[in-house]
């Protein structure tokens, strides 16, 4: 699916970036122990990923590499390369329904279902591969991601806290995300998505994704600093069978920097994909 966000957009730099200053070689193989979640003596809350003295506690150990900087989706083998298939897994009745009518739409020169080209979030894990580069920046505690793509954020939280109670998590398009160190591998765990308005993929593919959408991505820096390779293995049994795994590689992009970027309807008025009767099945 290509949606269209008519705004003034930076480019995008994804093949041939200039080599970042990060070198995988420079990690170590040695496993970061967990860390504790810090506790703060106020009725016993969680300390903030920001506060002075988590960072504090954190910041003595170093982490096998920085995510810090711009990186945007190697498409440079495959200009599909955005998308979490083909291969596919086997699909629920549920999902099969959508993956029918888009494909019924698209062979009538429809559109089934543009949420994201109307301005509802992308969510992960499509957020990581939009059409414009990932800032990273990454602390002792948390790693803080803004898109290109309508500036939406994700932030890895790696101060040693627990997934929310699922009876009382504010659920969200990119869910909360958990990271570990396993060597010089880090680990991901995500869970709390919404499941309204949340695709797997679109354009002539749609897949949904509900609130059992569980992610786990296991993130390494690979290519002297200059790419990283994450491997995607997600759960959803509402939607598909067993797991579904994927792997991508991002480009590190150094020429660029992330702006403010605001998707409004307004915008998108003149898109087919967005507001034609006849282009549109809801």
């Amino acid at each position: 699916m290509r949606a269209v966000i008519v705004v003034a957009l930076i480019g995008v730099a994804a093949a041939g970036c200039s080599p970042g200053q990060q070198s995988a070689q420079q990690s170590t193989a040695t496993a970061v122990a967990p860390v504790p979640a810090a506790i703060d003596g106020g009725e016993g809350k969680q300390l903030s990923a920001l506060a002075p003295a988590t960072i504090a506690r954190l910041a003595k150990t170093k982490a096998p590499f920085d995510l810090t900087g711009n990186w945007f989706i190697d498409v440079s083998q495959n200009p599909e390369a955005w998308r979490f298939g083909p291969p596919y897994p086997t699909l629920t009745s549920a999902s099969q329904v959508h993956w029918d009518a888009a494909k019924k739409a698209t062979a009538e020169g429809k559109v089934y279902r543009d949420d994201i080209g109307q301005c509802w979030p992308a969510g992960l894990p499509l957020i990581m591969t939009r059409y414009w580069p990932m800032a990273m920046v990454q602390i002792p505690s948390a790693i803080y991601m803004v898109s290109g793509f309508m500036n939406s954020v994700r932030i890895v939280y790696l101060d040693g806290r627990k997934h929310t109670d699922p009876d009382i998590i504010v659920r969200t398009y990119n869910g909360e995300s958990i990271g570990r160190w396993e060597g010089d591998t880090l680990v991901v765990d995500t869970v709390g998505f919404r499941g309204d308005h949340h695709w797997m993929d679109q354009g002539g593919v749609a897949i949904p994704a509900g609130e059992q959408l569980h992610i786990v991505e296991r993130i390494r820096m690979v290519s002297d600093g200059k790419q990283l390779e994450i491997e995607y293995t997600m759960t959803d049994p509402e939607h598909w069978e067993g797991e579904w795994k994927s792997t991508k590689r991002f480009n590190r992009v150094d020429d660029e920097d992330i702006q403010e970027v605001s998707c409004l309807p307004d915008l998108n008025e003149h898109i087919r994909s967005t507001t034609s009767k006849t282009q549109v099945l809801q």
